[in-house]
């Protein structure tokens, strides 16, 4: 059984969603603190005149504030300007109206956290793909288990009875990993491909939202989430 743990992000990368793939398991994890900078509510997007970010506005963030008490700033109409760039940039894709079907269905809705914008936003994106089917995706809030750093993803991959706990590469920064092999639950690292696909304006960027994907590929784009993992040993003992 294996279990994704990461906080919500805004159409996030390719990447996110090849870890997605790779899941039994999906946890969002958005009661941890918001960190400005992050990509909880922006994302790159490639245009004609070079990476832009999308952002969602936010109000009144204070610190310490976890990301589902995060409110998004509704003073400013952030979902026409973003569609505005979305058509400008992607006009000559040839999924573009997928790609802006799938944002509008997104933001048509009322939402007013950043948390379940981004939630949202990645689960549109996993049922374009067919990703929704196969796997559960859960609030880390109906887990009701406390705690902090290694030892509160070790609870919740034992609580939904994992065997792998699957996560990003930035994860060997911080991660206790003997605590998790103490306990028989095997660290993978994401084994990121990066593979390149028809992209408009100028040489191949893997790093930008995945609305980039879906309006160059569409369906066929699926294709290209494919990476695997690699076992946190083998991993740093060839970083």
């Amino acid at each position: 059984m294996k279990v994704v743990i990461s906080q919500p992000m805004f159409f996030p990368w390719v990447g996110m969603f090849e870890q997605i793939r790779l899941a039994d398991i999906y946890v969002h994890y958005g009661d941890v603190q918001f960190s400005k900078g992050s990509f909880t509510n922006r994302v790159q997007i490639k245009t004609a005149q070079g990476v832009k970010w999308l952002t969602v506005p936010l109000q009144d963030v204070s610190l310490g504030q976890s990301i589902d008490e995060v409110k998004i700033n509704t003073k400013i109409n952030w979902r026409l300007q973003h569609m505005d760039l979305l058509k400008q940039t992607y006009t000559q894709a040839p999924y573009y109206k997928d790609m802006l079907a799938l944002v509008d269905s997104v933001y048509k809705q009322q939402i007013d956290s950043i948390a379940m914008l981004s939630r949202l936003s990645m689960e549109a994106c996993c049922k374009y793909f067919g990703l929704d089917t196969g796997r559960r995706f859960i609030d880390v809030r109906q887990l009701e288990i406390s705690g902090s750093s290694s030892q509160r993803v070790l609870d919740i991959v034992k609580a939904l009875k994992g065997t792998r706990y699957v996560t990003g590469l930035g994860a060997r920064n911080y991660l206790d990993h003997q605590l998790f092999e103490d306990t028989g639950i095997r660290v993978e690292y994401m084994d990121y491909q990066k593979s390149p696909y028809p992209q408009l304006h100028g040489e191949f960027t893997p790093y930008v939202s995945i609305l980039d994907l879906i309006a160059n590929t569409g369906k066929k784009g699926i294709n290209l989430i494919l990476s695997d993992t690699v076992y946190w040993k083998d991993y740093l003992k060839n970083e």
